[in-house]
């Protein structure tokens, strides 16, 4: 009996509530056998009194709640079943309220009646402190999420959407209600959507998603793909994904980025680089790229170099601005060539490539030939800053040979036939 407040001392010392052991001292009175730190915090009392356990229950509880708890304590010795009085105590003049619950043991030497009683009490005032904290927090953590600027989307392990903030509201116009719970695959285009979740998959298997996790996640042109707006628009986005760990379940967060007008000034960009800026036609290096992949396959090619005819009289006789006028309108009616799959191209100055593949030698000369007596002839629509210029044109065809890759090679024999097409007077087709 001796070491048994103790071992109780040992028990409660270890719990983070309060928590005491009361029984009855040999007169029968209610004493505190052991008690926590929490317990002596919330009846007020003293480390002195701590160490001198089994404390008289008179002497450490408040007289302002000690009638009350007594009698629910004599209750539950008779009684012998535990008791939740769901009841406030104030031990601390109004400062702290502490509930308490009551749960009643016998010895286990097979004696049937009550023993000690097992106090425990928490302070509600501290719940309620903390609860509100964890409100106050969520409400921060909502108010920031929804004030960024990325879009940010969670899903869980089975692919649904769990979390979707303001600016994915916006982005995908989707309101939050809507697609929380649905397959995130609803914010993708069509031909994205099978693979999809193969993908998600991989990122949560690949050793590199644990590496991840220890650092910030990163967004950049390898991580742009493309979201769908409720409304069927194709968005071009970058993202960062993070694996997260929410309550032990894993899910998976990506913070998503509109990045359309960083795509379009791209898209701008490179059209620039292969488009001259003054016919709108495709440049030099385009029409190279554009003969080189023909060149790798063996299907039969064609191409011709196009070039004005006393060009230079043109500027002097009317000016540059002219001379640019009648660059622009034979662009326009080289691009109207009758040939689906051809291109036609600045190749510079007043120099132009027409590229027709699946075109033999005479269809190619047949329709650079029906080119050359349109602009003889002024057979076309054009509304002249002044008068018409008449101008004409030299052609040089060519058709690659069997087993022809090099460009540079049949590029340079469409040279020599234009060349041989000036020398014989101008205004014809000739054919290398």
């Amino acid at each position: 009996m001796a070491d048994r407040p103790n071992k109780s001392q040992e028990f409660v010392d270890g719990i983070a509530i309060g928590v005491a052991v009361i029984g009855r001292d040999a007169r029968g009175e209610l004493v505190v056998t052991a008690c926590n730190d929490d317990f002596f915090q919330m009846t007020s009392g003293t480390r002195a009194a701590r160490q001198t356990c089994p404390v008289p229950f008179d002497l450490l509880i408040p007289d302002r709640v000690r009638l009350e708890l007594r009698e629910k304590l004599e209750a539950c010795f008779r009684s012998g079943e535990a008791d939740e009085p769901e009841q406030s105590y104030d031990f601390r003049d109004g400062t702290r309220c502490w509930r308490l619950s009551l749960k009643p043991f016998r010895r286990a030497t097979g004696d049937a009646s009550v023993a000690e009683i097992l106090v425990t009490g928490f302070d509600i005032a501290q719940k309620t402190r903390q609860t509100h904290e964890l409100e106050v927090n969520a409400s921060r953590f909502r108010a920031v999420v929804d004030s960024a600027y990325d879009a940010i989307v969670t899903i869980d392990e089975q692919h649904n959407i769990a979390f979707f903030n303001r600016a994915a509201e916006n982005l995908f116009g989707y309101t939050s209600a809507e697609v929380l719970g649905q397959p995130l695959v609803t914010l993708l285009p069509d031909k994205f959507r099978a693979r999809h979740p193969h993908h998600v998959q991989q990122f949560a298997d690949s050793p590199l998603t644990s590496q991840r996790s220890m650092a910030p996640p990163r967004m950049d042109e390898t991580n742009s793909v493309y979201g769908r707006h409720r409304d069927g628009t194709i968005i071009p986005v970058e993202i960062a994904i993070s694996r997260i760990n929410v309550d032990g379940v894993v899910e998976f967060m990506a913070v998503v980025r509109d990045i359309t007008d960083r795509h379009q000034l791209m898209e701008l960009l490179k059209k620039q680089a292969v488009t001259d800026a003054l016919t709108g036609l495709p440049n030099r290096r385009e029409s190279l790229d554009f003969i080189e992949k023909v060149l790798g396959t063996d299907d039969v090619l064609s191409v011709f170099i196009l070039d004005i005819d006393f060009f230079k009289k043109i500027n002097d006789s009317y000016g540059h601005d002219i001379g640019d006028e009648v660059l622009r309108v034979l662009a326009k009616v080289g691009m109207s060539i009758p040939h689906e799959s051809r291109l036609f191209a600045r190749w510079g100055g007043e120099e132009f490539v027409a590229a027709l593949p699946g075109a033999d030698t005479d269809a190619a000369r047949s329709i650079a030939d029906q080119l050359r007596q349109r602009f003889e002839q002024q057979d076309f629509e054009h509304a002249w800053r002044v008068k018409p210029i008449p101008f004409t044109v030299s052609i040089g065809v060519v058709t690659r040979e069997a087993g022809e890759r090099d460009v540079d090679t049949l590029m340079r024999r469409a040279d020599q036939a234009l060349y041989r097409a000036k020398e014989r007077g101008r205004n014809r087709v000739e054919v290398g």
